[in-house]
């Protein structure tokens, strides 16, 4: 018989499909891409029509080997990846590798929605050809990546740390969350005051409830400050109130569509606290199938999807159950039907349950907790997809305070209560029902206050006063954003699809450009100053509305209205004029390429200084641009150029030529870097490093994922001053630092640093707690400390760990180095000491440090 090999991209899926499929079909996964663009390089021929370089994945040889050895003697081969443009793609690569194992007409293209017998009998009973404007669109995605990522990262690697980098979608997600922080630390809150009142019925029922003033002389309500308030409350003492109007409506509001992706991350994110890679890793599990003892079976649709569409078939099911399940009341005449955005795939649907009728309290001794939470909150949203709008009774009272005589300003207070009429889908949701829409929001503006319950109460009625109301709020900065609301604000804003979202967010994480706090997400410093020179740089690139238009441009690629090779073009071309103004004005090449010239004399240079796996030096940087000229990669920069001025400076005895064309070539004063007694750092500073040449240093620290070692760090600002190169303001004030810690090992310290210019508290940074009171409360702080036996628990918060006997410690360790404390960590550990004082004893000052921190310090 016949075999038939299918490929699909995982292992989980491979053996769910293969129960269905039987003995006929051989099924193997890919384990995803098996060719993508080389590591190490940029693998994309821009001078020919961007011919990407596909290799294959690293550590996939195995695997393609195993396809290869599969795919012998088959039939045909079905080809059968998730149905998006990556899977699209993985498909096109795999007919690729395979290519001559079967004819061309013996590929098929599978796809599906949901692995369930049914569909995948029918996908299998109908099977395609590739679609191949999704792999044209897929690979204009992954070219457009490759190019920003190879062409601005290495900017950032010389401007502002090494190993950093910059992506198309991940820059512009890190510059909405380094926008917000801007906003919220430019944010200046104005006053305002909430006046209002409690009143009672003057008979039974007597209940009192509050009333909020929103109409003044038949204006908005608006107080801004103290004064105001005061003002309204005088002139509405002893004024009687009374009933003016009572107003009842009915609010039907509609059932939410299915989930896309998008929306399962944030309501995962809101409901059960999971992370979106969580969510997509848990979908992941039930979309390929769960064994419950006959195989595996399929519990949800696929889940990268931004298509609200269901099948027919699906709808129908879910009526059926509603009305089974809740009466007949609940189905909607007619199914309800939802509109998706206009660049969604429409052929794709929802995220749903695969068979409604598995309900998760079913399922609930089937899948695992995590697994189950995730189900209950996909399966109750179709299903109230499918059900009667909710009707929510709304009864509000207007009261005003009536007026003494008839110019008088006129006050209209009011109180509103809402109840549930009919609650239609909201039967289904749970606790997951969804947010009040905006447009029920917008048509209460004017608000009035939200109370449990209003008695029966008619128009004219006079009420009691029981006190007057008066509260100042001050308006709220604007909210961080949380990964849920990220990944709102990037699909509003067009960025990015269903597939990246998490990814994108995983990156802004694992490079440390944000971090989580209170599950919101805050820019670390190296976040801000990325995302400070990309934008001082590179703007245009990694400007919202630009990075919008190039997912329109993909999106019409896979339509077949744009050529993916002539989009690619357009944006190079813009890219490569970006990059050259962000690189600053051109050097004068003829200048550089003399120099080169005059260069080649050298006998002696000055020594190197290594740096990881890279050496830095004048020679090595000589080299580096002969080369880049010699390649004709690109011409050189201004700022390029007159480095090598300055290089070339330092060899004029070397090179008597040089010192002849100084004025023409431009070239500075400067000494021969061979005699270092002639150049580089001063006297002072030539002390300070021969005393630190003597001093045994502690071993290497790890803190978090860095290491400090201090050896190597002198060793490194030696080397530096051997050669002749004066060190920088910062590393001096390092230097000094080093000194300070390691003050024990100098002998006659004292009169030293007085020489050199060494202050009491040497070493200390800007902001420290300097002067003989503040180092005194240090210690005193330290020893009352030391008497702390039982520390608190560690609390995790994400990657970090905030412990206080480890925070003390380095606090500690710190004084007895430098005899200096940061202002910020001398407010730290007083809060600290007050947390602590009945184990650490009371401030003999009885000081009591202001806003005592409820949280543990973080390990430093």
């Amino acid at each position: 018989m016949d075999k038939k090999l299918v490929i699909v991209e995982s292992p989980a899926k491979a053996r769910t499909i293969n129960k269905i499929l039987g003995a006929g079909f051989v099924v193997r996964a890919s384990m995803g891409h098996v060719r993508d663009l080389p590591e190490r390089r940029l693998g994309v021929d821009v001078e020919h029509g961007f011919r990407p370089d596909y290799v294959t994945v690293k550590g996939r040889e195995k695997i393609v080997g195993e396809l290869r050895a599969a795919a012998k003697g088959v039939s045909e081969i079905y080809l059968a990846p998730d149905p998006d443009r990556e899977g699209e793609a993985i498909a096109w690569h795999l007919k690729a590798l395979l290519g001559g194992a079967v004819p061309d007409d013996r590929f098929r293209r599978v796809t599906y929605n949901e692995i369930t017998a049914p569909a995948i009998r029918e996908a299998f009973a109908r099977p395609g050809e590739i679609d191949q404007r999704k792999v044209d669109s897929q690979q204009a995605r992954r070219v457009l990546d490759r190019l920003v990522g190879y062409r601005v990262s290495p900017l950032l690697w010389r401007r502002v740390r090494g190993g950093m980098s910059a992506g198309r979608v991940q820059s512009v997600a890190l510059r909405l969350v380094c926008e917000r922080e801007k906003a919220i630390l430019d944010f200046v809150p104005k006053e305002y005051w909430i006046v209002g009142a409690i009143v009672a019925k003057q008979v039974a029922p007597r209940d009192p409830f509050a009333v909020r003033l929103v109409r003044i002389g038949g204006e908005k309500a608006e107080i801004a400050d103290a004064a105001r308030a005061e003002a309204v409350r005088a002139d509405l003492d002893d004024r009687p109130m009374a009933v003016r109007a009572i107003r009842t409506r009915e609010i039907r509001r509609r059932a939410p569509p299915p989930f896309i992706t998008s929306t399962l991350q944030q309501a995962a994110s809101r409901l059960c606290g999971y992370s979106p890679s969580r969510t997509m890793r848990i979908a992941q599990t039930l979309y390929e199938g769960v064994d419950f003892g006959g195989g595996p079976v399929g519990l949800i649709t696929y889940m990268r999807t931004d298509s609200v569409n269901v099948s027919r078939q699906a709808q129908e099911a879910a009526r059926a159950f509603v009305r089974e399940r809740f009466g007949a009341d609940y189905v909607p005449d007619a199914p309800n039907v939802y509109r998706s955005r206009d660049s969604a795939q429409e052929a794709h649907e929802a995220i749903r349950p695969t068979d409604v009728s598995r309900t998760p309290d079913e399922m609930a001794s089937r899948l695992k907790p995590d697994e189950l939470k995730l189900y209950r909150v996909i399966w109750e949203r179709f299903v109230a997809s499918q059900m009667a709008a909710a009707v929510i009774r709304q009864r509000s009272v207007e009261v005003e305070a009536v007026p003494p005589r008839p110019e008088a300003t006129a006050y209209l207070f009011r109180a509103s209560t809402s109840e549930v009429a009919f609650p239609g889908y909201l039967r289904a949701m749970g606790g997951a029902a969804a947010p009040r829409p905006a447009g029920e929001e917008a048509s209460e503006e004017e608000g009035g206050e939200e109370v449990d319950r209003l008695p029966p109460l008619a128009e004219g009625e006079a009420l009691d006063r029981k006190e007057w109301t008066a509260e100042q709020k001050f308006t709220p900065p604007p909210p961080r954003y949380s990964e849920a609301t990220l990944i709102r604000a990037l699909e509003e804003f067009g960025i990015g699809r269903p597939s990246t979202y998490a990814q994108t967010l995983s990156v802004l994480d694992r490079r440390r450009y944000v971090e989580k706090e209170k599950r919101t997400l805050k820019p670390t410093d190296l976040g801000l100053a990325v995302n400070e020179f990309l934008v001082a740089h590179l703007d245009a690139l990694f400007n919202v509305q630009f990075t919008a238009r190039m997912e329109e441009s993909l999106d019409e690629i896979e339509k077949g209205t744009v050529e993916w090779t002539s989009m690619l073009r357009d944006f190079h071309e813009k890219l490569s004029g970006w990059l050259k103004v962000s690189r600053g004005p051109d050097g004068n090449v003829d200048v550089a390429a003399r120099l080169l010239k005059r260069l080649e004399d050298v006998k002696e240079w000055g020594p190197e200084t290594t740096r990881g796996k890279r050496a830095y030096g004048d020679r090595p940087f000589v080299e580096s641009v002969r080369r880049q000229l010699e390649q004709g990669r690109r011409t050189l920069t201004e700022r390029q150029v007159d480095a090598l001025k300055r290089v070339a400076s330092r060899y004029r005895s070397q090179v008597p030529a040089l010192d002849a064309e100084a004025a023409e070539l431009g070239l500075p004063e400067a000494a021969d870097p061979s005699a270092a007694s002639a150049a580089g750092p001063d006297e002072a500073t030539r002390e300070k490093l021969a005393r630190l040449g003597g001093v045994k240093f502690e071993p290497p620290r790890q803190v978090g994922d860095r290491t400090f070692n201090d050896r190597e760090f002198f060793e490194s600002l030696r080397q530096q001053a051997e050669s002749g190169r004066a060190l920088s303001p910062k590393q001096l004030r390092y230097v000094d630092r080093l000194l300070a810690k390691y003050r024990a090992q100098i002998p006659d310290y004292e009169s030293f640093a007085e020489r050199v210019g060494l202050g009491a508290a040497a070493g200390a940074g800007a902001g420290d707690a300097g002067g003989e009171p503040a180092r005194e409360e240090c210690a005193g702080l330290i020893a009352r400390m030391r008497r702390v036996t039982a520390w608190k628990e560690p609390v995790k918060r994400g990657r970090r760990e905030w412990n206080d006997r480890t925070f003390f410690e380095s606090l500690a360790r710190q004084f007895g180095e430098r005899k200096s404390l940061s202002e910020r960590q001398l407010a730290a550990l007083r809060k600290m000491a007050n947390r602590y004082r009945e184990q650490a004893g009371e401030d003999p000052a009885g000081n009591t440090p202001p806003g005592d921190a409820a949280a543990p310090g973080p390990v430093s």
